[in-house]
C-alpha cells in the first residue's frame, strides 16, 4: 500500500520527497552530515551514590509453555495430552519446555544473586502483579522481554521508582528495554554495579491519558493474559461497562469530566475500530484529532498510534518505515521528473531509506509525542493534513462503533462514539531506569 501510495504522489510531493533539503543530492556527492542524534548518555545522569533497595518484586514473564498449560487446564488435559494437541498444531512440547525452563533458571538466578545481597524478594507472576506490589517494592526488575517491561512500567506512577528490565530468554526475545543480554547470566555482576554506583539514571518519557465524555469505561481489559477473539475481546468490554454503571449509576454522569487514568504508556497509545478492515460495514476508524490545541479535522483511517521517543524504535517505526523497494520507485520518478543525475544502484537506495527511516527514531528523553495516522481514507468529507508529526498534546474525539484505546498492547480500554481522551506527557511521569555498559 506504502509503495502504490508513493507512485500516485503528485509531482510536487515527489521533488519535495527527492529533495528533501537537498539531503538526496548531499548522499549523491558523498558530502552529507547525518544529524546527530540526541544521546541517550546525554540525558542520562550519574546517580549520587550507589543504589542498594532493601525489598525488590521480580515480576515474571507468562512462557508459551505456562500459556498453553493454563489455556487447556478447564478441559482437563494431560502432559501427554498437551503433547499431542501442540504437535497437530504444529508447535513443539519439548522445545516450548526448554525455553521455559531456560527462563526459571534465569529467575531463580536473579533471585538468589538478590538474596545473597540481603535484599528481600517478592516474585510476582505478571497476572498477579497490581499496584500493592508497587507500593511494597524499591525497586522493581522485570524479569522476561521488552512485552513484560512494558507491563511493569505501566503501572509505576512514580518517577521515583526504579525498574530494571532483564532479558530471561535472549535467544528469543529482542530485549530492547532490557539490560545488556550478558547480564542476564552474569547479573551478580549488575547488583555490584548497582551497589557501587558504576551506572546512570535514564529517565524515560511516558504518556499520560485523561478520558471523558460518554462511549467510555476506565475499567480496563487486561490482554497481556489473554488471547481473545474480536467476539470475546468485545464482550469483556462489555461485561466491564455493566459493571462499572451497576457500581456508579448513570454512566454520562459519572464520566462527564476528565478522569486521568492509572496507566502510563511507555511505548505508545493506539486508537482503532476492534476490525478495522470491514471498511464497506463503516468499520474504519472514525474519530476528529486536534494536534496542539490546532483546528480539529475529521480522519478515517485504519487506527492512529501516538508515541515516545522509546516508543518510536517499535511499532511507529514500523508503520512509518519505507522499504527499499518504495525509494527505489520513488527516486525512479524524481529523475524523470528533476532532470537530476541519480544514481539507481543499491548501495544509494539503502542509504536512502536508511537516513529516512533513522529520522523516525528519537530519544526515549525527548518531552514530544509522534502521531502517525495509518492508511488514512482520504476524499471530498475526509482529511488527513498530515500523516505523521510531532505533538506536545494530541486530543481525539470518537465516532467509532466498537473501538479500543491500547495501551502498549497491554492494556484496552473502550473508546467508542462520544468519548474524548486528551494524550499527553508530564516530567513527573517519567520511568526510572538503569543503564549499564556492556
Amino acid at each position: 500500500m506504502v509503495v502504490c501510495s508513493l507512485v500516485r504522489m503528485s509531482r510536487r510531493s515527489v521533488v519535495n520527497f527527492v529533495c528533501l533539503g537537498n539531503r538526496a543530492v548531499s548522499l549523491l556527492h558523498g558530502n552529507y552530515h547525518r544529524p546527530l542524534h540526541t544521546s541517550i548518555c546525554n540525558n542520562s545522569s550519574l546517580p549520587k551514590g550507589g543504589f542498594k533497595p532493601e525489598k525488590v518484586a521480580v515480576v515474571t514473564k507468562t512462557t508459551r509453555y505456562e500459556f498453553e498449560q493454563q489455556r487447556y487446564r478447564y478441559a482437563g488435559l494431560s502432559e501427554d495430552d498437551l503433547r499431542q494437541l501442540l504437535a497437530m498444531k504444529g508447535s513443539s512440547y519439548s522445545g516450548l519446555l526448554e525455553r521455559h525452563n531456560i527462563h526459571t533458571n534465569n529467575v531463580e538466578h536473579i533471585v538468589k544473586s538478590l538474596r545473597k545481597e540481603g535484599i528481600e524478594v517478592r516474585v510476582v507472576k505478571r497476572g498477579e502483579y497490581d499496584e500493592e506490589v508497587v507500593r511494597w517494592a524499591d525497586a522493581i526488575i522485570s524479569a522476561g522481554g521488552d512485552g513484560t517491561m512494558l507491563l511493569v512500567a505501566s503501572k509505576v506512577l512514580s518517577k521515583d521508582k526504579p525498574v530494571v528490565g532483564v532479558n530471561t530468554d535472549p535467544e528469543r526475545s529482542e530485549g530492547h528495554l532490557c539490560l545488556p543480554v550478558r547480564y542476564t547470566h552474569a547479573f551478580p555482576e549488575a547488583l555490584q554495579k548497582l551497589c557501587r554506583g558504576e551506572f546512570r539514571w535514564l529517565w524515560r518519557q511516558r504518556i499520560r491519558l485523561h478520558l471523558e465524555g460518554t462511549g467510555i469505561n476506565p475499567t480496563p481489559v487486561d490482554l497481556h493474559e489473554l488471547q481473545l477473539s474480536l467476539e470475546q475481546h468485545s464482550q469483556a468490554h462489555r461485561i466491564t461497562t455493566k459493571d462499572s454503571q451497576r457500581r456508579k449509576g448513570n454512566v454520562q454522569e459519572s464520566f462527564s469530566k476528565p478522569s486521568l487514568l492509572p496507566i502510563r504508556s511507555l511505548n505508545e497509545i493506539f486508537i482503532g475500530e476492534s476490525l478495522s478492515s470491514r471498511v464497506h460495514l463503516h468499520r474504519a476508524s472514525y474519530y476528529e484529532i486536534s494536534v496542539d490545541d490546532g483546528p480539529w479535522e475529521k480522519q478515517k483511517s485504519s487506527g492512529l498510534s501516538i508515541c515516545t521517543g522509546t516508543g518510536s524504535k517499535a511499532w511507529s517505526y514500523n508503520i512509518n518505515k519505507l522499504a527499499e523497494q518504495a525509494v527505489e520507485e520513488v527516486l525512479k520518478i524524481g529523475k524523470s521528473q528533476t532532470g537530476l543525475e541519480i544514481p539507481l544502484n543499491r548501495d544509494f537506495i539503502g542509504k536512502v531509506t536508511d537516513e529516512y527511516n533513522e529520522s523516525l527514531v528519537f530519544s526515549p528523553h525527548d518531552k514530544r509525542l509522534l502521531y502517525s495516522v495509518r492508511e488514512p481514507i482520504v476524499n471530498r468529507v475526509f482529511s488527513s493534513s498530515r500523516q505523521r508529526g510531532f505533538a506536545s498534546r494530541v486530543c481525539v474525539r470518537s465516532r467509532c462503533w466498537d473501538a479500543c484505546m491500547v495501551v502498549d498492547g497491554g492494556t484496552s480500554f473502550e473508546f467508542n462514539d462520544g468519548a474524548f481522551a486528551t494524550i499527553s506527557m508530564s516530567e513527573e511521569d517519567q520511568l526510572r531506569t538503569v543503564l549499564l555498559e556492556n
